[in-house]
């Protein structure tokens, strides 16, 4: 697990905390490590709560409104957010829903649901807090890395950062950064891969349809690396470049954004 507290490299320019997930933490732990060490690069205090839990998006989807409310009201009160600049996310599907949190605990009130009334208040402050690493680093102001990462790379847009909380320039600007690197512009990059959330379990068909359609968009750039800010799309698309039996490196913003401040090179394939 991460430190509770990462300090800033260089003079601090910010504190913030991080929120690290589950999908992420159990299948993405290097990507919340290279997040936290990114922000250090940047100047940030990084304070990983303990206390922290799921943000409650696949609840809230699947109707459990109360149980994703009772994990919205844990992470709220995990968080010290009047110490904190921003709650970093780096999965696109949860920061959609931290970032609803407010609009969510006036949905429940508004329907009654009075238990949660003493709560809209504080999760509307947390929700206030919230920020995607891309869209948090693009307003920071970045330090440019200096390491080459000599890589052809797609960047496809996964559909809870591009619509739902419409971050779409910064992660490009980001990667623009990362000498060497060189971005393809995808076809149908917003066109969604097919995981979303747990769509690519209950609607498995079209899902594979889709998801066959990003591969196919995929290969026609002839690229090293597919890069992308959510967690599902990551396991989307790493599946199904597996069972086409290609080697492409499928990674964060902030996978390559680290290696380039630290002066390493992505795995082999």
């Amino acid at each position: 697990p991460l430190p509770k507290l990462l300090p800033a490299i260089g003079p601090r320019r910010a504190r913030v905390g991080l929120f690290a997930g589950c999908v992420a933490q159990a299948m993405f732990p290097q990507t919340n490590w290279a997040t936290a060490r990114v922000l250090q690069a940047n100047g940030c205090d990084v304070v990983t709560p303990r206390t922290q839990t799921c943000c409650g998006a696949i609840h809230y989807h699947n109707g459990a409104a109360a149980p994703a409310l009772d994990l919205a009201a844990t992470n709220a009160s995990a968080f010290n957010f009047d110490e904190l600049d921003a709650v970093i996310i780096n999965v696109a599907g949860c920061g959609s829903m931290l970032k609803d949190y407010g609009h969510i605990a006036h949905e429940a009130a508004d329907n009654g649901n009075h238990a949660v009334e003493k709560n809209v208040l504080a999760l509307e402050r947390f929700a206030s807090k919230v920020r995607d690493v891309s869209e948090f680093l693009a307003a920071l102001g970045p330090i440019r890395p200096q390491g080459e990462i000599k890589l052809r790379a797609v960047y496809h847009d996964a559909c809870h950062l591009v619509h739902a909380q419409k971050v779409r320039d910064q992660p490009r600007e980001l990667l623009g950064l990362v000498p060497g690197l060189t971005l393809i512009p995808l076809p149908e990059s917003e066109v969604c891969c097919g995981a979303a959330g747990s769509y690519n379990l209950m609607e498995p068909e079209m899902s594979d349809r889709l998801s066959e359609r990003k591969l196919q968009n995929i290969l026609s750039c002839n690229v090293d690396a597919v890069i992308t800010g959510n967690a599902g799309c990551s396991l989307q698309i790493q599946a199904a470049i597996r069972r086409a039996g290609k080697k492409i490196w499928v990674a964060h913003p902030v996978d390559v954004l680290d290696l380039a401040y630290r002066g390493e090179q992505p795995p082999r394939i």
